[in-house]
């Protein structure tokens, strides 16, 4: 106990006092050594007297809750320190018990346990949906440290379903929401698929409570038929088990509500035809005995064709391993099987949760466990390059996708990404370095192109190149978290680059013409401005200029010349520096400048044109040809003018317009995009101007890489017999 913690906290309340709820706990607890049992005792007692006077919103005393969420995982078999941790899991947000008091009585690992747990309360966010993503994120983040912290997260969440009912409707709709969007697909991520199914469960009668009742009633009512179809069937197929000597346990399969409603929605299928399928759960020694217990499955009833899966030779990423397959069955009803071990089958239900339970006290992590840990490492890394908690949560949503394409390396290893994955998700998921220079790959040898969807079972091997970089246009195809974070965050990084290095260049133009440079600068000066304006550093201000929200001219004056306060003759001093920046001295540019450099839509000036910049606040350079007939208007603010032209070496396509004079007839269309085509320029956009009995005008949107390539375009247009003209817009 720390000399600030009150007394009282820590009390012990008399044996006679203790209740039912921690006899439950105990009992379920039963497996661990006697004096760990004290020790709940004690977690008990101190939380009691933390929460004394805190009651629910069913009127019940707070501590009910902590100790139930203790009993959850008791019944998973945990460790003692996870539920002392469990118990005293609100403590440090809702009461005056402090962490120290807790490391000091229980140790450190209880402590960091709780503290991973607790929300973030005391911070001030913009609105609830905001705070909800940051606890989140503060408790993946802890999860990376001891994966216990989600264990109690989800058995928190657990009880306070269980008792939904004392909310209002709107809380429990909220609530009822966010498990089935979050906490049940993390337990069925991690493999806990007997929570998974009573979250999902529970959070379906919370959000739709109608649906829910009518959909169990139907499961309640089954008819008669059925419920002999189903004895039948087992029984034969026990028959067929026990003559070739398995030692097995065969167990039929209800569907939830929660799972029947999910596949109306998904499939499309009425109630009734969800309801005529029958499941089986066969559990036996080994793996050989899966595979032989396949088929002797298979000779009891016929297989249908495309339905086998096989899960033991190629895990899910949560680590759940069994044989799948669907039979015919003698009432024309298909039959769902499912075929594994014990251990498969411990797996299957608890997850990670079986570390502690089959393999009690020992160190090796099991097959989910390490699967589990290597996703929270990819979340961990993830949530670095984010922006914000809310993105960060949106992420982890799209990675929460059930279903899943398996993937190999050309080495042989394993890859799990979520459904309509791509070449380029792959290539994020092998590194974030070969995702960000990938340019192409190659599936099952073909080559293909970045866009790819990949399914299960192709081999990938990722072509790279120094000089590739990330594009925006990525974002629009790829669907893992990882691999948009990734982009995302590049991106920024390389649009500050480019913004940093033309407002240098924009910054430099403009003290040359006042016989400065940035380099001769007084260091001093240079400072103080910077902190007058609040920038961090120089790179900051740069990056500002080449956007457009500061001028480089004014800037200059401001550095040139230490006078704090302008006067008339300062600003026709602006005037001149910026005439004097006419193209005498140009800033060149390549095209591929990131999110400062764009071209203007009503001239669209390629490489070739003779250009002019204009600074346009938040927009940075937009790039104008001088014959367009804007440039006059823009001529009125000369402190806006920059001076740009085309670099050497210019990357990329550019967008034109062609407006197309041809004779109106069928067939004419496809003979000028096949001519537009033959020069390799893509067409972006076709739609007719004007329209007679004889001729059509066309504009055509097209990309080409140069006035040189557009001229090639023209001519090659220009030899159709039908065109009867060809101008540039």
């Amino acid at each position: 106990m720390t000399p600030s913690q009150p007394a009282h906290l820590l009390a012990e309340p008399p044996v006679a006092a203790v209740p039912e709820y921690v006899l439950a706990l105990e009992k379920a607890a039963n497996y661990l050594p006697a004096d760990q049992v004290v020790l709940l005792r004690r977690a008990w007692a101190v939380g009691a007297a933390a929460h004394v006077g805190q009651t629910r919103k069913s009127g019940e005393p707070y501590i009910t809750h902590p100790v139930a969420v203790a009993t959850v995982l008791a019944e998973e078999r945990l460790d003692v320190e996870t539920l002392i941790a469990a118990i005293l899991h609100d403590t440090i947000e809702d009461t005056p018990l402090t962490r120290a008091a807790i490391a000091n009585e229980f140790g450190e690992t209880v402590a960091d346990l709780v503290d991973g747990v607790t929300k973030l309360d005391k911070l001030h966010f913009r609105d609830r949906q905001e705070a909800a993503a940051e606890s989140f994120r503060k408790m993946l983040l802890a999860m990376a440290r001891d994966l216990r912290v989600i264990l109690i997260k989800l058995a928190d969440r657990l009880h306070n379903m269980r008792t939904l009912g004392a909310q209002n409707p709107e809380a429990r709709r909220r609530i009822a929401a966010e498990t089935l969007e979050i906490y049940a697909p993390i337990a069925q991520r991690l493999g806990m698929n007997l929570i998974k199914a009573e979250l999902q469960d529970l959070g379906f009668r919370g959000l739709h409570p109608w649906r829910h009742a009518v959909i169990e009633k139907r499961i309640r009512m089954q008819p008669v038929v059925r419920r002999e179809a189903l004895t039948q069937i087992e029984a034969r197929m026990a028959q067929r088990l026990t003559k070739e000597g398995f030692s097995y346990r065969l167990v039929g399969r209800i569907k939830s509500p929660w799972s029947i409603y999910s596949k109306m929605r998904a499939e499309g299928k009425t109630l009734d035809q969800l309801m005529d399928v029958f499941g089986f759960r066969i559990v036996v020694r080994t793996v050989p005995e899966c595979y032989h217990a396949l088929g002797v499955v298979h000779t009891a009833f016929k297989p249908l064709d495309g339905r086998f899966r096989d899960f033991i030779a190629i895990p899910k990423a949560n680590g759940y391993q069994s044989l799948h397959t669907v039979l015919f069955g003698p009432y024309g009803s298909p039959i769902e099987v499912q075929i594994r071990t014990e251990e498969m089958d411990l797996i299957a239900e608890r997850g990670i949760a079986a570390h502690w339970s089959y393999k009690h006290g020992g160190d090796a992590p099991n097959s989910a466990q390490s699967r589990a840990h290597q996703w929270i490492a990819n979340l961990v890394e993830s949530q670095r390059a984010t922006g914000s908690s809310l993105e960060f949560l949106e992420n982890v949503k799209v990675d929460l996708f059930p279903d899943e394409v398996y993937l190999f390396t050309p080495k042989g290893a394993i890859l799990s990404l979520p459904r309509n994955a791509t070449v380029l998700d792959f290539a994020y998921a092998v590194h974030t370095d070969v995702g960000n220079k990938a340019v192409a790959a190659r599936v099952d040898r073909t080559l293909v192109p970045l866009r790819t969807k990949l399914v299960s079972g192709q081999t990938v091997e990722i072509i790279t190149a120094k000089s590739s970089a990330p594009k925006p246009q990525w974002l629009e195809f790829v669907v893992s978290g990882k691999a948009r974070t990734a982009i995302r965050h590049q991106l920024k990084h390389l649009e500050h680059e480019d913004a940093v290095q033309l407002g240098h260049r924009m910054l430099d133009r403009a003290l040359e013409a006042l016989d400065t440079s940035l380099d001769r600068l007084p260091q001093q000066r240079l400072d103080t401005y910077l902190s007058e304006h609040r920038y961090p550093r120089l790179e900051a201000l740069l990056a500002d200029i080449a956007l457009g929200n500061r001028m480089p001219s004014q800037v200059a004056q401001v550095l040139a010349r230490a006078a704090a306060d302008r006067t008339d003759a300062d600003t026709d001093d602006l005037l001149a520096a910026a005439r004097a920046l006419q193209p005498t001295d140009l800033i060149l540019i390549t095209g591929s400048e990131r999110g400062v450099v764009t071209f203007a839509n009503c001239c669209l000036p390629i490489p070739g044109d003779d250009i002019m910049g204009y600074h346009t606040a938040g927009r940075g350079l937009v790039v104008h040809r001088l014959e367009c007939p804007n440039v006059a208007e823009l001529r009125k603010s000369p402190e806006r003018w920059v001076p740009v032209g085309w670099d050497r070496e210019v990357t990329g396509d550019y967008q034109a317009a062609l407006k197309i004079e041809v004779d109106n007839r069928p067939g004419v269309l496809a003979q000028v995009a096949a001519a537009i085509a033959q020069a390799e320029s893509n067409i972006d956009r076709v739609e007719y101007v004007e329209r007679d009995s004889n001729i059509s005008a066309i504009r055509f949107s097209i990309e080409v890489h140069d006035r040189k390539h557009l001229a090639d375009v023209i001519r090659r247009v220009r030899r159709l017999g039908v065109v009867h003209g060809v101008q540039r817009l």
